[in-house]
């Protein structure tokens, strides 16, 4: 059953169609990823099928109280004139079970002073249950994990909201969605401020998300580990894949090949169709020449229409309609020239229109280090394992924020020198470098003479080049300054193309990248001759290429030889271990407090054995007058015996402080053993 259906979505901005014929729809359990080129309309459909804008056509329908979420990709104006703090800020969202909670606590006072109504009883009774149905127990645990998840741990929250930078906002907000549980979680580029450890464990909440979930982003690897269906947009409409990412790719190659040859069948069977017109039209057999002529008139129309599904519609009169096309007859040069420029199937895969070539070949050797460390003087980053890179091996330098992972890469480079050690280059290197900022890039020429300034060349080859990188017409024209991210990136790596490197050491190569580019980036990279070193946190790309992971925490860089899962994987046993060892760890404290208790005289541990056997005895015999008293309370409500029900409630109130406070003693004689 579907949580909300879209039907004919269509939006513009003034004469400018964004898309159209968008209808799909959210299964209750369906975690869905919206994927598409940038600009295609991503925010816009979300915006809308959140309620939060109007489309220009086409309908949505809900269901009946249907709850939503919504958390846009920047939300620096959130929380705007509100003064608490980030973890006040979530109690908030359980207002109803704190009064609930206090309301409780009213009655037990009231009972306690002596209302022995029928009325009161009720009335506590069934506000115990709502209150531990509604998560009474609960809410506070999963404020404080869900805020730790998202990076806000200690103090942190306790930062005011009107303090946090727009970054923290974006977490507090998610933080506060998945708090909500609404029916419906949408949610635009939620990874964009998250570390790694934050990514991780977003995934494994969304995993177990009960509700639907619609979720736009760039992280292949987050698409692969959350969703189980792809929404697949372009200006004409949605296409859905079923299964994660990595699906969709399979999919989406075998869909396009399969509509390749269905689109060779249909203009084979058009040409043969209108070979026989003409050797007939104005012969013996006339009739059936414009018969088929008319036919095929029809069928041109809908495929340059609405593509090969149109003209498979056996409802010639439904679809045409639908199309909106008219019944008028082409002649044969009509139908001729229709046939020469069909369309193509849509939504055709990235292809790879582009190569990173090296100009010499390498030494096998290409770097090695002894004795690392990196940093500035008085400031050292981190210190480093024994590092070996032989050519066509590709490392991967992952990590924190401001560990110094750029700073390595300038280190190698030359531009900075080694706090200690050294690092040795191999023979017949030329290193390209793709900086983060694209700090290479002058910010004052247009893209067309920013790449003649490196390469120098004709002005019709730069054209011809930077098309390569989707820089084409008058946007060769434009300020380096003015571009978008991605689009410095594409320049940044058509510059780098033309260096002819064997090793390339790429700062963040996807920042800024659509899926469709990310896409194209890593089938060059996998072609490429040479030896790369890559700083990213693209998990997708670091997955599919890396021979190495080069892991920087904790002030310490460490060599894993082999790939990302099978690094994950070990981290994961490694933190086990360590989950192993602290349980061993109190095992141990435990069998040092029985050592120490051997040690004691015979006489004394004799006297503390005999005092916890007696304290133990006491809290076993309040553990069964409890159980007898909720039994007793349970046949005096069926009884409605509401006076035994009150002296029943305060001796077993009594009951639950005294087994509480000799618990408590229990722990402390334990602890002191």
């Amino acid at each position: 059953m579907a949580i909300l259906h879209a039907s004919n979505l269509s939006q513009s901005f003034g004469a400018v169609d964004i898309f159209a014929n968008i209808s799909a729809s959210v299964p209750n359990d369906g975690k869905i990823g919206l994927v598409g080129p940038n600009g295609i309309g991503k925010t816009s459909l979300l915006l809308i099928l959140a309620g939060l804008a109007a489309p220009g056509g086409g309908s949505i329908q809900r269901a009946r109280n249907c709850r939503l979420g919504y958390l846009p990709q920047e939300s620096a104006s959130a929380f705007v004139g509100q003064m608490h703090t980030v973890y006040e800020e979530m109690l908030t969202i359980f207002a109803g079970l704190r009064e609930q909670e206090e309301k409780l606590r009213q009655m037990e006072r009231t009972i306690a002073n002596g209302d022995d109504s029928e009325e009161m009883f009720s009335l506590y009774g069934a506000a115990l249950e709502r209150f531990e149905q509604a998560g009474g127990y609960t809410y506070e645990v999963r404020i404080k994990q869900t805020l730790t998840g998202l990076g806000f741990e200690g103090e942190n929250r306790h930062l005011p909201l009107s303090h946090l930078s727009g970054g923290q906002k974006t977490r507090a907000l998610l933080a506060r969605l998945l708090l909500e549980q609404p029916d419906l979680l949408i949610l635009d580029e939620p990874t964009n401020h998250l570390d790694i450890e934050a990514v991780e464990w977003l995934e494994s909440a969304l995993k177990a998300w009960p509700g639907a979930l619609l979720v736009v982003s760039h992280d292949r690897y987050f698409l692969d580990n959350v969703v189980n269906r792809i929404w697949e947009m372009s200006r004409s409409g949605i296409e859905v894949y079923r299964g994660n990412y990595s699906h969709y790719v399979q999919q989406r190659q075998e869909r396009w090949e399969r509509r390749q040859k269905e689109h060779s069948a249909f203009q084979e069977r058009m040409e043969k169709e209108l070979d026989y017109i003409r050797r007939n039209i104005a012969g013996q057999n006339t009739l059936q020449a414009q018969g088929k002529l008319k036919r095929i008139t029809r069928e041109l129309k809908a495929y340059h229409a609405g593509g090969l599904p149109a003209v498979q519609d056996k409802n010639w009169s439904q679809t045409l309609q639908h199309l909106e096309i008219t019944s008028g007859e082409w002649g044969v040069a009509e139908a001729a020239e229709a046939l020469r420029t069909l369309p193509l199937p849509q939504n055709r895969p990235p292809q790879l229109h582009l190569r990173l070539t090296t100009t010499q070949r390498s030494g096998e050797l290409v770097l090695r280090s002894e004795g690392l460390t990196i940093g500035y003087p008085g400031n050292l980053l981190f210190r480093a394992e024994d590092i070996e890179l032989r050519r066509q091996e590709v490392a991967a330098l992952i990590g924190p924020n401001g560990t110094g992972k750029t700073t390595l890469l300038r280190t190698i480079l030359g531009e900075l020198p080694a706090l200690s050690g050294q690092i040795r280059l191999g023979a017949s290197l030329k290193v390209g470098y793709f900086a983060q900022a694209h700090e290479g890039l002058d910010a004052e020429n247009t893209v067309i003479d920013e790449l003649i300034r490196h390469h120098p060349m004709l002005l019709s080859e730069a054209r011809n080049h930077l098309a390569r990188y989707l820089l084409r017409g008058e946007d060769v024209y434009k300020l380096v300054g003015m571009l978008s991210g991605g689009e410095r990136g594409r320049l940044a790596l058509a510059v780098l193309a033309l260096q002819g490197a064997n090793f390339l050491l790429l700062d963040e190569p996807t920042n800024h990248l659509d899926i469709p580019a990310q896409e194209v980036l890593q089938e060059v990279l996998e072609n490429f001759d040479g030896t790369i070193l890559m700083v990213s946190h693209d998990r997708y790309l670091v997955n599919r290429l890396a021979t190495q992971i080069w892991n920087l925490a904790d002030g310490y860089l460490q060599v894993f030889k082999g790939p990302y899962e099978e690094f994950v994987a070990q981290r994961e046993a490694t933190n086990e271990a360590a989950r192993a060892a602290a349980r061993a760890a109190a095992q141990a404290q435990v069998a040092h407090a029985e050592r120490s208790a051997q040690g004691m005289s015979k006489n004394t541990r004799q006297q503390r054995e005999k005092a916890l056997a007696e304290l133990e005895g006491q809290i076993t015999t309040l553990e069964g007058q409890a159980a007898h008293l909720v039994n007793a309370l349970q046949a005096a409500g069926v009884a409605q015996d509401f006076d035994k029900i009150q002296n029943l409630s305060i001796e077993y109130s009594k009951t639950q402080h005294r087994l509480e406070h000799l618990m408590q003693e229990w722990e402390d004689f334990v602890h002191e053993q």
